[in-house]
């Protein structure tokens, strides 16, 4: 009997993951789909590019400034109520810019739900960890971040793809249909998820005070800069460094999204087994492979080859940046979840301006030095991170993300 009480809770932990993860495909490819669509929004109302290009900026930003406070401010509230509401709002936005002639209430529909996102993505890392027990929670973790990478990778060619075979609107209706039904299937099968716990605002404020909160940030930014910061010009690389063709460009873009992919399931298998050695020694691994980028991004065959690795890296080192965080403040995972929300988009902004000018000085092949020069600084950082604390093991902050702010099904 008791064996069946595992499994059914099992089962459902699992179920529930599953429709988070659902969730964080259908809120990134909401924020990232626009990207592939630029020209189309502009033709559409009749803008230029650079404007239409504030669909992405205006989220990005609200994302990034919102990423540290709303987690918090929602963090009493029941999660399956977060959830709806996250998920209606997502879906009524896009209905709204899917029939809308102004791009004004455009802009306005992307804003609204865009302070939503880090609270349901922050929601999701917590929700996974808790509800997979302490011996499952990196996979459980590993599995949401599955939904970050699969909306990028995917949400940009297929709403390009609609866009270019139909219309703007139907893209929009498309971003509608996956929130729709997610949301559909978490009135369905997601039960009340009430916080047992509520942590006061100044015991989750708190963890700020802590050097080893800091130094988790200032390690999760700059790794983060290094990996996005070239990220953002690896289709100019390709091009201009590796020579190869737009078409091409594509297929490799790609390769490195499903790469992504692969390393967000590695993750979850390394943070379970060694989750302190596998923080300390991928970002010396990314060091050595953008290294080897640099001296043969010249050589189609070594490049693509490379861009799988780091593909695999990537997804490696963005559940180990969420983990170090919520290591340092275990106490506060929603607001941890947040920190690191908002670190990694600082991390982008700011690896994508530093990358940026290093084409502009110099060119598009040393865009890779800016990169790696954050990677060191990000050793730096996760090496003071080692020394201030004995880190925790990952069944030790799962154990305290389990309890402190858990809930309860009915």
């Amino acid at each position: 009997m008791k064996r069946e009480n595992n499994q059914h809770a099992g089962n459902a932990g699992g179920l529930l993951v599953f429709i988070l993860t659902a969730g964080v495909f259908g809120i990134i490819n909401t924020e990232m789909g626009v990207v592939g669509i630029l020209p189309q929004i502009a033709e559409t109302f009749q803008i230029s590019v650079p404007d239409a290009g504030w669909t992405v900026g205006l989220f990005a930003l609200i994302v990034a400034l919102s990423a540290p406070v709303m987690p918090m401010l929602f963090s009493r509230v029941n999660r399956r109520t977060v959830m709806l509401l996250t998920l209606g709002t997502f879906t009524l936005s896009n209905l709204v810019s899917a029939f809308t002639d102004s791009f004004t209430v455009v802009l306005i529909a992307r804003a609204i739900p865009a302070f939503l996102h880090p609270v349901y993505v922050s929601m999701a890392f917590t929700v996974a960890a808790a509800s997979a027990g302490k011996a499952g929670a990196p996979k459980a973790v590993a599995r949401v971040f599955i939904g970050v990478s699969a909306g990028m990778v995917l949400g940009v060619p297929v709403t390009s793809f609609i866009a270019s075979m139909a219309s703007f609107s139907m893209a929009m209706l498309f971003f509608a249909a996956v929130n729709a039904v997610v949301l559909v299937a978490t009135l369905l099968f997601v039960p009340s998820l009430p916080v047992r716990e509520r942590l006061s605002y100044g015991t989750q404020l708190g963890v700020l005070k802590k050097a080893v909160t800091w130094q988790a940030i200032l390690a999760v930014t700059m790794i983060n800069a290094a990996m996005f910061g070239f990220f953002s010009y690896m289709s100019d690389y390709l091009r201009t460094v590796t020579e190869i063709s737009y078409t091409l460009i594509g297929m490799v873009l790609l390769v490195y999204g499903l790469a992504n992919i692969v390393g967000n399931v590695l993750a979850g298998r390394l943070l379970s087994m060694n989750a302190v050695r596998c923080v300390t020694l991928i970002p010396f691994v990314l060091f050595a492979v953008y290294a080897s980028l640099f001296l043969l991004g010249g050589w189609l065959v070594p490049v693509v080859v490379i861009i799988f690795v780091l593909g695999i890296l990537a997804g490696i080192a963005s559940n180990n940046m969420q983990y170090i965080i919520t290591d340092a403040a275990p106490e506060a995972p929603d607001f941890a979840n947040g920190l690191f929300l908002a670190s990694a988009n600082l991390g982008t902004t700011v690896g994508t301006a530093v990358c940026g000018l290093f084409i502009t000085f110099f060119n598009t092949r040393y865009s890779v030095l800016g990169a790696l020069l954050f990677l060191v600084a990000g050793i730096v950082f996760i090496f003071l991170r080692n020394r201030s604390s004995k880190p925790l093991s990952s069944s030790q902050i799962l154990k305290n993300i389990h309890e402190q702010p858990s809930f309860r099904t009915h």
